[in-house]
């Protein structure tokens, strides 16, 4: 968030008036809304801080540049971009260069890799893209990106090349400029308006659809300079845009409906209290209060600082779930803030002999040297060799999931028109289907290999969190109403459409049985709840979820019988409870430092605990498997000894997480599938090797 100096101008003078104070009130309004958001204090919207400063930015820069239009007919593009690196680049350097140095001490080789990537968008004002391209600001993972808060910086940025060249490219036609301005307005507005249901990412982060909040500051600005305001009216203004700010920090709820006819609130609040910010009213000195001013003028840095903050402490610490700690680290953010206004941002700010072309040279120089770094982590895939042997192994099994998925498609016609549709084994006519759950990814590199060995082709069809069953829905907690409902449409589809592939003779399901016959999770997931309801029947009341779930089981095999020759199914590997491959590694990785969180993670389970949790999974196939109408295949003996099950096995690791397998174990399972591709492995022809690359 870019700090600028508040003086405000006349048009019969054209000389700077004293301070506004008011606007730094404003800055410490939004900033202390945003980082308590971020820390978990009870501010539901707080968020809305950044577009508070989107107008306060537009206002600023926006004054700046009419009053140098309107004085000189011109804008002198060297001198605005000297002042605004000035202001900006150092603190951001500084900060850039501190999170990596804790980024390569804390982050794990994947997420370190990441990071490279976020930091060259991040030094060349491009975040807010490289982050809409990734997950949402509000999705779950978002706590684990240091440089997510950079976004802002970079519609800001964007903003800077967007309004001096728009002015420029107008600069004859003065109401032409003017109208130009509020069409853009206008447009970006009914853009972001009518884009936010469809495309709610699109909406937060690019700049376009952004634009009218920094926009909205600029023809603030315009006006006041043209009619000579002095920023004093009634006071109602104030408290009617405090009002607005107050609600919208408390109430606007964070997700898929905002920004959108949500953001015109917080937006609106502040043109109001911009616009009356001179007047005498309670309103107007609580916000210079010198507490609000103190933080107003140390804004930019601690919402530069507070994020990494936010993010590595509880990367470390597992999470900020107690409030006594999150205290502590808001009080660290204000003290490290306080150090890079005072050394930093102010000595750049007030020097006499860093001139623009200094300037230029040190940011061009800086700006090098973070690339380098940036490409330095991506290219070396995340500097895995920084952590000991044991971190290693969960760290490789973390990154041991990714496939080649280059050969799947979605049919634009026939029987799985608009489905994700991935061959596996030699080109042809698939005669393996494989359908089912996530289980099916993790599965696949094993899949993949017996097709090819015994010359079968195949096809898997999968979709995460959803039964290969037929005659059931499903509500799943980690899912929305959409996801439910595809999930609910594909399978019907899929099953009807095996009719109609005359080559397939055979079929493997593949699910996380045990999850849908209890309805939870289990160890580190057991939050995870997921119910089945019959499409065509009320079941009885105190109906169990397994016994829905073993019907539906017997449906699916009848419906199948007849179609397919050979119908199996893949008893679902151990729930090893407690491991998670990456949260296994953080420890191993932090062991020993200081705020560490304590271990929650364990690579075995009991035999006896893990076939306790498959008992329910198991029996809804059990009676199929003793009737023979089934080929039930087993790969516990992979995992398991007399006692325990493991998730690493002589110091490779077996386990994604605490239910999907690796492509390592999928691999070292192939063989189990060999009946499955046509009962007797073959050694590959030459052509077939070629083909696989």
């Amino acid at each position: 968030m870019a700090r600028e100096a508040t003086p405000y101008i006349t048009a019969d003078t054209h000389a700077p008036l004293p301070y506004r104070s008011d606007i730094d009130g404003l800055r410490a309004f939004a900033v202390l809304s945003v980082v308590l958001y971020h820390f978990g204090l009870p501010l539901r919207g707080g968020f809305v801080g950044v577009d508070i400063f989107f107008v306060i930015s537009g206002f600023l820069i926006g004054g700046i540049l009419w009053r140098e239009y309107d004085q000189t007919g011109r804008i002198w593009l060297r001198h605005f971009y000297a002042r605004r690196i000035r202001r900006l680049a150092p603190a951001y350097f500084v900060m850039a260069l501190v999170t990596t140095a804790f980024s390569w001490l804390l982050l794990l080789p994947f997420e370190f890799r990441e990071y490279g990537k976020s930091l060259i968008a991040a030094t060349v004002y491009l975040s807010n893209v490289y982050f809409y391209r990734g997950a949402g600001y509000f999705d779950s993972a978002s706590d684990e990106k240091p440089l997510l808060h950079t976004w802002s910086l970079a519609v800001e940025e964007q903003f800077y090349i967007f309004l001096p060249l728009f002015i420029l490219f107008l600069a004859r036609w003065r109401s032409g400029l003017l109208s130009g301005l509020v069409l853009v307005w206008v447009v970006s507005l009914g853009a972001c308006v009518i884009l936010t249901p469809s495309q709610p990412t699109a909406a937060f982060y690019l700049f376009p659809l952004r634009a009218w909040e920094l926009l909205s500051g600029v023809l603030l600005a315009i006006w006041g300079y043209e009619t000579g305001q002095r920023w004093r009216g009634a006071d109602i203004l104030s408290w009617s845009g405090i009002g607005l700010l107050v609600f919208s920090v408390a109430a606007i709820p964070a997700g898929p409906l905002f920004p959108g006819l949500l953001a015109i609130l917080p937006v609106a609040g502040t043109v109001l209290l911009l616009a009356n910010g001179a007047a005498d009213n309670p309103v107007n000195r609580a916000l210079c209060h010198p507490v609000s001013v103190f933080f107003g003028l140390i804004s930019y840095s601690l919402y530069l600082w507070h994020w990494p903050i936010f993010v590595l402490s509880g990367y470390l610490q597992g999470n900020h779930g107690n409030p006594s700690w999150s205290l502590i680290w808001i009080a660290a953010s204000v003290g490290i803030a306080w150090l890079s206004w005072r050394f930093v941002e102010q000595p750049v700010r007030r020097s006499r002999t860093l001139t623009g072309g200094i300037a230029f040279a040190g940011t061009a120089a800086a700006t090098a040297v973070l690339l380098s770094l940036g490409a330095i982590l991506y290219t070396q895939d995340g500097l895995p060799g920084r952590f000991g042997a044991e971190a290693r192994t969960h760290i490789a099994a973390s990154g041991d999931f990714l496939q080649d998925w280059s050969r799947c498609h979605v049919p634009g016609s026939g029987p799985l028109m608009g489905l994700d549709v991935c061959p596996i084994g030699p080109e042809g006519p698939p005669r393996v289907a494989i359908w089912g759950d996530s289980h099916v990814r993790a599965f696949r590199e094993g899949l993949d290999r017996a097709a090819w060995d015994s010359g079968t082709p195949g096809i898997t069809l999968w979709r995460a969190g959803c039964p290969p069953l037929v005659g059931v829905r499903k509500t799943e907690s980690a899912a929305t109403p959409a996801q439910d409902t595809a999930c609910t449409q594909a399978n019907t589809q899929i099953a009807q459409s095996f009719s109609r592939i005359d080559s397939l003779d055979t079929i493997l399901l593949i699910g996380r049985w045990s999850y849908y016959a209890t309805g939870s999770g289990t160890g580190l997931d057991a939050h995870n709840r997921i119910a089945l309801h019959p499409l065509t029947s009320i079941p009885a009341q105190g109906t169990l979820q397994a016994e829905i779930a073993e019907q539906a089981a017997k449906d699916t095999v009848s419906a199948l019988r007849q179609r397919f020759d050979t119908i199996a199914v893949l008893r679902q590997p151990p729930e090893i409870a407690r491991y998670d491959s990456r949260r296994a590694a953080r420890e191993a990785a932090h062991a020993g430092w200081p705020l560490a969180a304590l271990p929650t993670t364990a690579s075995s389970i009991s035999l006896a605990g893990a076939r306790t949790r498959a008992a329910a999974g198991d029996g809804i196939w059990a009676d199929l498997a003793d009737t023979g109408d089934i080929i039930w295949i087993d790969p516990w003996p992979a995992f398991c000894d007399d006692s325990a099950c493991h998730a690493v096995i002589d110091g490779i690791g077996q386990y994604f997480d605490n239910n999907h397998v690796t492509n390592t174990a999928a691999l070292r399972l192939k063989d189990l599938f060999a009946a499955t591709f046509g009962q007797m492995l073959r050694q590959p022809t030459n052509a077939e090797q070629d083909d696989r690359g």
